[in-house]
């Protein structure tokens, strides 16, 4: 992925050197007339030209337009303008901005599992590594349409030596052509043990180049990208020794593994994940309503799991993870690591090329797609012998997808894939102002770590079978002046599912295993908006969740509570514009319940989340203050995270061994600017 990089910045070095804009409209110079100037007729003045600090400037949030790739492909013109809404500016990260619906290891950049059961996106080869996917697939870049320079500086400071920024810059080099980039590191400190912002558990550097182009008759478009992410983290195991629930919050409580950053006793061990992504996608109209297009991608994943070989560190090791399965004379001769170096060294690296064709086009309210897909994949895990069968091969795919859009709010749309040796996946969405329904359906196949893994405290072989899904949701919509509600539901069933269990007959934490029948999950759910008093707003969220199964290791031992069954969020707001509309502002309260339930746990050295049945989580409410507010241009957010825990010293573990991140203050800005 290298030299494919090198070719990216010679392109975007050609683009700079060539680029031959006219000048930007400048301030309006105005002549000011003087009682001097009166007395002398038509006599031409040569002085007191000053500047019009006053003039407007013409650019601004409605000139900065951007699209998504979809929006490209399905053939829709519309742009839109820059978002500049405050509405929960507050939730930034990755748990709370997703609605509290994953679960983490009490810090921002740690690994997120969904509580909700998700389909797979994916039906052919995968690696079998996820829990890092949201950093890297929630910042896919939009591309855009500007009349003049856009930048974008968005900075968090979180309390407890938590960071993430986004810096973002994107400009037309002509009206047909754009070029942009963006960059968003994450910083972490670590939460137990807390010390200050120099001992930092996650450090991610994601960045990303992207550019668009269309003929001067639109008939042909290209859009190029390349992605990069490095998401590192030192793992601590969590909370070490702690004998009751309120010791998992006290302030001297350390961790399993050490995290230490002195030189002289280095931490223990530490994942991370690499990931680089070239993609390009160009489409040729060459009729009325139809295109010719094609997507060509090529992908890496690198995951690692490392312990540094040193005394403290093959103690801890040994008491967290158990029996050492790794032949370390084979281990460093394997990976050219001196021995002094490391004592673990677990590296799996799966690569993809694809290029899809295909015809499109619009008739009427119709669109429509047709394609073939070829993709070729290779997986390869340093510590095998042998790799698993089948962990190189191509795949063939075809493909259709339908959208009837009846007006700018309703849609019906459907897509089917189908891989040449059985796999599929079926797609179905309705959307129209008072009810939205979705359908899924898939057969895929395991992840190639699930089917064979041999590292330094796990080592398996497997030979599971297809893992067949299903997931049906809809929803109902009314509103009804000042009050929104919304009920619905939705019905999950997985058949053949493959999941990690902890198991008592083998040393290892965490094993993969099939269940022999089928799941059924159904939550059943409530939206609600009420806005009172004109300007105070409740916004309340309550599913409740059931798992129906008829497998008996889901049977055993009360493994069915691993969702809780009752989940739900609050928002209490007032929303003003204030101050003759200098001010715009969003202040209140979010709230945050689970039932007790057995959250799953999760294993560093594997990088999964897996079934436990030894901690239940105890029912817990999370209650955050935040304000949010816009000046002109500039957006910003305070926010007092976890409330209560201020006043009763005890918080939750989001993950059994991990403490949530204790009472803070965080702050954010954000500046754009167009010049």
């Amino acid at each position: 992925m290298v030299r494919y990089l090198f070719l990216f910045l010679a392109y975007f070095f050609v683009i700079v050197s060539y680029a031959q804009d006219k000048p930007l409209p400048g301030k309006r110079k105005v002549t000011q007339t003087t009682q001097s100037d009166l007395t002398k007729g038509t006599e031409k003045r040569t002085r007191s030209k000053i500047v019009n600090d006053s003039a407007k400037n013409i650019y601004g949030p409605k000139t900065t337009l951007s699209i998504t790739e979809n929006e490209i492909f399905e053939n829709k013109k519309s742009y839109t303008v820059l978002d500049t809404s405050i509405f929960n500016l507050h939730r930034w990260d990755f748990v709370k901005k997703y609605d509290n619906k994953y679960q983490d290891l009490g810090n921002v950049g740690t690994a997120l599992n969904p509580i909700f059961p998700l389909l797979p996106t994916t039906i052919g080869a995968s690696s079998g590594f996820k829990v890092y996917d949201l950093y890297y697939e929630s910042a896919e870049p939009r591309f855009y349409d500007t009349k003049s320079p856009f930048s974008r500086i968005n900075i968090i400071w979180g309390g407890r030596g938590r960071s993430i920024t986004h810096i973002e810059f994107t400009r037309n080099i002509n009206p047909r052509w754009n070029f942009g980039f963006n960059y968003r590191p994450i910083l972490s400190a670590t939460q137990i043990g807390y010390s200050g912002n120099k001992l930092y558990q996650v450090k991610s550097q994601y960045y990303d180049f992207y550019s668009s182009y269309k003929s001067k008759n639109s008939k042909y478009k290209l859009l190029l990208s390349y992605r990069r992410i490095r998401h590192h983290v030192i793992e601590n195991g969590g909370v070490k020794n702690a004998t009751t629930y309120g010791s998992y919050f006290d302030p001297n409580a350390g961790p399993s593994l050490s995290i230490s950053t002195d030189p002289n006793k280095p931490y223990t061990a530490y994942t991370d994940e690499l990931r680089n992504h070239l993609h390009l996608f160009q489409q040729f109209q060459f009729g009325k309503a139809a295109q010719l297009y094609q997507k060509l991608d090529l992908t890496k994943q690198t995951n690692t799991f490392r312990v540094f070989n040193s005394a403290s560190a093959l103690s801890e090791a040994s008491d967290f993870f158990g029996t050492l399965y790794t032949d370390t004379t084979l281990l460093h001769a394997i990976s050219g690591v001196p021995q002094k170096q490391l004592l673990i060294n677990d590296v799996n690296t799966f690569q993809t090329f694809q290029n899809e064709f295909g015809f499109k086009g619009n008739a009427a309210f119709l669109f429509y797609d047709f394609y073939y897909k070829l993709r070729t994949y290779n997986n390869h895990m340093n510590n095998l012998l042998g790799q698993v069968p089948s962990s190189i091969g191509i795949e063939n795919y075809v493909g259709s997808k339908i959208v009837l859009r009846y007006d700018s709010l309703s849609f019906l749309s459907g897509q089917a894939e189908y891989l040449l040796d059985g796999h599929y996946k079926i797609d179905g969405q309705l959307r129209t102002p008072w009810l939205d329904a979705d359908l899924r359906s898939s057969l895929s196949k395991p992840g190639f770590m699930q089917q064979g893994y041999r590292g330094g405290y796990n080592a398996w072989t497997n030979t599971f079978t297809n893992i067949f899904s299903n997931q049906l949701s809809g929803r109902i919509k009314v509103n009804a002046g000042p009050i929104y509600f919304s009920p619905g539901m939705t019905y999950t069933l997985l058949h053949n599912n493959i999941y990690f269990a902890h198991s008592d007959s083998i040393s290892q934490m965490a094993s993969p295993q099939q269940s022999t029948g089928n799941q059924q999950i159904v939550s059943t759910s409530l939206n609600m908006g009420i806005r009172f008093l004109k300007r105070f707003h409740l916004r309340p969220e309550v599913i409740y969740s059931k798992i129906y199964n008829d497998d008996p290791l889901f049977n055993r031992n009360g493994y069915t509570s691993s969702i809780p069954d009752w989940f739900t969020n609050v928002q209490l707001s007032y929303e003003n514009i204030i101050f003759n509309g200098a001010l715009q502002l969003q202040v209140g309260f979010d709230a945050h319940y689970k039932s007790a339930y057995k959250a799953l746990g999760y294993d560093p050295a594997i990088q999964q989340y897996y079934i436990q049945n030894s901690t239940t989580t105890t029912p817990f409410w999370t209650t955050d203050f935040f304000l949010n507010g816009r000046i002109k241009r500039g957006r910003f957010f305070m926010k007092y995270i976890n409330l209560v825990q201020q006043f009763t010293g005890q918080g939750y573990l989001p993950t059994p061994l991990y403490p949530n991140v204790k009472s803070t203050f965080d702050f954010g800005f954000e500046l754009i600017l167009f010049d």
